[in-house]
């Protein structure tokens, strides 16, 4: 004798409605997002979290992985969070130059095509690629991080040019801490053939077999670390700040910092449609400027903290 179970019927429109509901609420908070982002992001914010579910003080998580490119002399895949960048680095021979006969070259670049991001249109670089890509350079260069002078083969002859480039698969935001770090991986992963120069035939000739990796500077290996501040008499400040919250920042803050903890750099300028800077922290006397040393202060504290860990991550 089978048993048949009893089941309740539910009429179909209300079944349909129940699906829907979800549906319709996710539709109008998506809706509500893209017409006033200001306003959803101070929601979630007076309740302490983020869009992403983080806290403000709150790190992505961040991957890295070296020699993925065989065809590259050294290479680096980074994550950070959404945001995804691939480096290689290729070596050439150069002629140095004349006011520095012993010095080779780096040139870093990055590459934001509209394949990563709606927000990159397809055509020659834009200006947000090489405003980053001139930061990386200037970043790259006073650290020390590769002294040149490890790259002469022959003082007036002949030199190493290595060529940076970054390309970012995936953009969520922050590309600076994520192309940065890329790069000095990389560079960490690369090993160039063994050359020598002739002086009678002024050809360079390089090894098959013996291959050495560069002479970097360890203690001055360098990672960025990125704010956001969101405006009002008590600023916000956003640790790591996503695509989403880029453009509602009134001021960012980075801080580059070396292996043994020092500060090398701290860049702070309007990021997105306010160049609200000055507000946020202010340069000359009261209390406006007291309270824009101590949220700069609490930026290095942090930026510190989290450098510790990406230092990790490239040794």
């Amino acid at each position: 004798m089978s048993v048949i179970p009893n089941i309740k019927h539910v009429p179909q429109s209300q079944a349909v409605a129940s699906n829907k509901a979800p549906q319709s609420d996710a539709l109008r908070a998506h809706i509500f997002q893209r017409l006033h982002p200001h306003a959803y992001l101070d929601r979630f914010l007076a309740e302490g979290v983020r869009p992403d579910g983080r806290e403000p003080g709150e790190w992505r998580d961040v991957s890295v992985n070296v020699g993925s490119i065989t065809t590259a002399d050294g290479s680096a895949l980074v994550r950070m969070g959404g945001t995804t960048i691939v480096c290689g680095v290729k070596a050439e021979i150069s002629e140095p130059e004349l006011d520095a006969p012993d010095r080779g070259f780096i040139v870093p670049n990055l590459d934001l095509p509209a394949i990563c991001s709606p927000k990159f249109k397809p055509g020659p670089p834009s200006e947000e690629a090489q405003v980053l890509s001139e930061r990386l350079n200037e970043v790259l260069a006073s650290s020390n991080t590769l002294p040149l002078s490890t790259l002469c083969i022959a003082p007036g002859q002949a030199v190493w040019c290595l060529y940076v480039d970054a390309t970012c698969i995936n953009y969520d935001g922050n590309a600076f801490d994520a192309t940065l770090l890329a790069m000095v991986a990389a560079l960490g992963n690369t090993t160039l053939p063994e050359a020598k120069f002739d002086p009678d035939t002024s050809l360079t000739t390089c090894s098959r077999a013996v291959r050495v990796p560069l002479s970097l500077n360890t203690s001055r290996k360098v990672v960025g670390v990125s704010f956001g501040c969101i405006g009002g008499s008590t600023p916000s400040l956003l640790a790591d700040p996503t695509s989403f919250e880029e453009p509602l920042l009134t001021c960012a803050v980075s801080v580059v910092i070396d292996a043994d903890g020092g500060v090398v750099s701290v860049e702070r300028g309007g990021f997105g449609e306010s160049d609200g800077l000055e507000s946020e922290l202010p340069q000359d006397g009261g209390s406006e400027a007291n309270s824009g040393a101590e949220l700069l202060g609490r930026c290095i504290s942090a930026a510190k903290e989290r450098a510790a860990i990406l230092h990790s991550l490239v040794q």
